[in-house]
């Protein structure tokens, strides 16, 4: 098979059908023939381009996790030499944008959630590569303002305790939009919801 067959944005349009459809219907979910349908190809050229669906749906992940780093980097833009306590809510700040936003950036974060559900293959590489290092930068951002003299048990659960407020945002968008009347995904009621999460540590 010839490259000439795909234009140069095949390849781009692949990895979006794919990470829309994988956010919405998950893996399982998710057949070849959708994702051609939505990107406007053949099954050939995922074929010529991934090599099969697996294949696909890893470098969906990377791509999508790339992309929402890069729009929304872990702190936020503060930097490592600023206080911790404001390293902290760059955190927040970012995790919240990260799985809140409207747009593609979220992809990664609803392509998780499903992982989390109903993991595939990929779901040990998914947390060593992408879920851990943000974990560890947490912790060690939580270990510097509480103090190294307290367990690690004890920082872990901070952490916890901390992803899991996130993630009831997400989790419970619909619930919490309808009972307050509030979009939550809006950059100011994100901005809210940081300092609430905030104050409550």
């Amino acid at each position: 098979m010839k490259r000439a067959h795909f234009d140069s944005g095949t390849r781009d349009r692949i990895l979006e059908a794919a990470g829309d459809l994988s956010a919405e219907c998950g893996f399982r979910g998710t057949t070849v023939r959708k994702i051609c349908d939505r990107a406007g190809v053949n099954i050939s050229a995922i074929k010529y381009h991934y090599g099969g669906k697996e294949e696909l749906y890893s470098e969906v992940l990377k791509h999508w996790y790339e992309f929402a780093i890069r729009k929304y980097p872990p702190l936020l833009g503060v930097g490592e030499n600023a206080l911790m306590e404001e390293q902290l809510r760059g955190f927040i700040r970012s995790l919240l944008f990260r799985i809140l936003d409207k747009g593609k950036p979220a992809w990664f974060g609803k392509l998780m959630a499903r992982e989390m559900t109903e993991p595939t293959g990929i779901f040990d590489r998914l947390v060593e590569g992408n879920v851990r290092p943000l974990h560890d930068l947490l912790a060690s951002i939580v270990e510097k303002i509480i103090g190294a003299s307290v367990a690690e048990e004890a920082i872990r659960l901070c952490c916890l305790s901390i992803i899991g407020q996130c993630l009831y945002y997400y989790y419970n968008a619909r619930f919490v939009m309808r009972l307050f009347q509030r979009d939550i995904s809006a950059p100011d009621e994100i901005e809210r919801i940081a300092d609430h999460i905030m104050g409550f540590h």
